[in-house]
């Protein structure tokens, strides 16, 4: 298997525990497309995505159908996609997505969690680059009418790194410019797509020891404990 193998599986645990965070990550992300698109699933493609990635969640249909509702009223604010840059301790380089209706709140909440954890927090561009920004699919493979290697074929013309199975489905990596492309092929073919997402891969990782690792979890748990942020990525060896 290869990196994106390795890193899904150190953040499968880690990515939604919590259900209530989940749901409140969806319920913006539910917002930010509505208000992008429109809030008929059918002719607004990021929404389709947004409720596949909710059902994956477990989250209640009827959940959903209000988050949509309610994005769609007027007086609903919306959310502005914001990326952080920093080192957590031991020259681990940290990036923070955020969906933020306040930016100010979300800069210094950000600022203080680096500042109290003894990291820096960095300028635009100053560790974004050590990251691959990459999409995935996880498709049902029941509904994919070929074999494996032959589907592979198929997706090598849309430069998709990896492609492998795990007890729940068949997922693709695939370079993050090539999103549209991908999920416009799964649909055409009437391939089910269970959930999908971005993702920053780190192109180099830094093993730290047991103790420097908790230096660093306690930036990325405070991180994460923040209602704004959407996700945490770090080159810190998992």
């Amino acid at each position: 298997m290869g990196r994106a193998f390795e890193f899904r599986k150190a953040r499968k645990m880690k990515r939604w525990s919590a259900m209530a965070k989940a749901f409140t990550r969806i319920g913006k992300d539910i917002v930010m497309a509505v208000k992008e698109g429109g809030p008929n699933p059918e002719t607004n493609s990021r929404l389709r995505v947004v409720i596949q990635n909710a059902k994956a969640a477990n989250m209640p249909k009827d959940n959903i159908e209000r988050a949509i509702k309610k994005a769609s009223e007027k007086d609903t604010e919306n959310f502005k996609e914001v990326v952080f840059e920093g080192y957590a301790p031991h020259g681990i380089a940290v990036v923070v997505e955020t969906a933020t209706n306040n930016n100010n709140r979300t800069v210094a909440n950000v600022r203080a969690a680096f500042n109290k954890c003894d990291g820096n927090l960095g300028t635009s561009g100053s560790v974004v680059f050590m990251f691959d920004h990459v999409c995935n699919f996880r498709i049902n493979e029941d509904t994919l009418g070929m074999d494996l290697e032959e589907f592979e074929l198929e997706m090598i013309e849309f430069e998709v790194e990896e492609v492998f199975k795990d007890e729940d489905g068949i997922l693709i990596y695939a370079p993050f410019d090539q999103y549209g492309a991908i999920q416009k092929y799964l649909e055409d073919h009437n391939i089910e797509i269970l959930s999908s997402e971005f993702e920053r891969i780190p192109t180099t990782t830094t093993s730290l020891t047991d103790d420097q690792k908790e230096d660093v979890d306690k930036l990325l748990e405070r991180l994460e404990e923040d209602d704004d942020v959407q996700n945490v990525y770090h080159s810190m060896e998992e």
